[in-house]
């Protein structure tokens, strides 16, 4: 090529000067020919951070198709024996909201202030850790509050599980969820069809009579407010399965394995009977 302005200088093409240059994209070159710098961030490594989130989520509809969550009752707000519990990765946050400081004048605290502390830290530890050490004995500080965190979720976790067991137990409860799925269980098995806990109990028969209050202070806590079952059986129908006397003796005296107790120090004798007689009238 020409490297002056003389009309005689000898021209030397280097290609062919008759190709025009293509307007279309030009691949830029692979990051690894620039030494000591990284992946693009976009596309490169969003695209492999979007094919990970996808493996995880397709990993998580596959674990709640074949395990689904057990369902309870439909809400009782009179059923006194109902040990609420929520699911297991807010186990912890519920024992943590256990402690004193964290919870009655403090709760907002415990609700709303730690755990934005700690989800805001988690989203500026990007920012906050710059170094370019990736190996977690190198990074003491991060590795340390890592395990930490880790160590204090499992162990509450733990506790609050294990307390959940302690109460069932202390309270000869049954969890709601197995409780239904043994009811189903036993219908299926006497070819009955499932029992659907949605579906509205019995009318009360002569619910204006007298006896209904005292049922409703002593019975709604076992019983459920529309004595169709709680912890306790179901007072509708009861007058089918036992006689005036005997819903009369096990009022008084209590049930013989003790799941009932005993009201003969909480009632008179003619609040039992006036009480008994009502109940053998509840045949449907």
């Amino acid at each position: 090529m020409a490297h002056g302005h003389k009309s005689n200088e000898k021209v030397v093409f280097v290609g062919d000067s008759r190709v025009k240059k293509a307007g279309m994209f030009q691949t830029p070159p692979d990051y690894t020919a620039f030494p000591g710098k990284s992946e693009a961030f976009i596309p490169n490594f969003l695209l492999k951070e979007w094919m990970v989130g996808c493996v995880v989520l397709v990993g998580f509809l596959v674990w709640v198709i074949a395990e689904p969550a057990p369902l309870g009752y439909p809400a009782d707000p009179t059923n006194a024996s109902f040990i609420p519990m929520p699911d297991w990765y807010f186990l912890f946050l519920y024992q943590f909201l256990k402690y004193p400081y964290v919870s009655q004048d403090y709760v907002l605290l415990g609700t709303m202030g730690i755990p934005g502390i700690m989800f805001g830290a988690l989203m500026l530890a990007p920012f906050l850790d710059t170094g370019k050490e990736r190996r977690f004995y190198r990074r003491p500080i991060a590795s340390s509050l890592m395990l930490l965190t880790l160590a204090s979720c499992v162990y509450l976790t733990v506790v609050s599980w294990d307390h959940y067991q302690h109460m069932l137990a202390e309270n000869n409860t049954i969890p709601e969820h197995h409780e239904r799925a043994d009811k189903a269980r036993e219908a299926i098995e006497r070819g009955e069809p499932r029992p659907n806990p949605l579906k509205k109990a019995a009318a009360i028969i002569e619910a204006d009579d007298p006896a209904m209050s005292i049922a409703q202070a002593q019975c709604i806590g076992c019983h459920a407010a529309d004595f169709s079952g709680a912890v306790g059986p179901a007072l509708i129908g009861v007058g089918n399965r036992m006689t005036q006397e005997e819903i009369a003796a096990i009022i008084t005296n209590g049930s013989e394995n003790g799941a009932m107790p005993h009201f003969n120090d909480k009632l008179s004798a003619e609040e039992i009977d006036q009480l008994a007689v009502w109940l053998a009238k509840q045949t449907q």
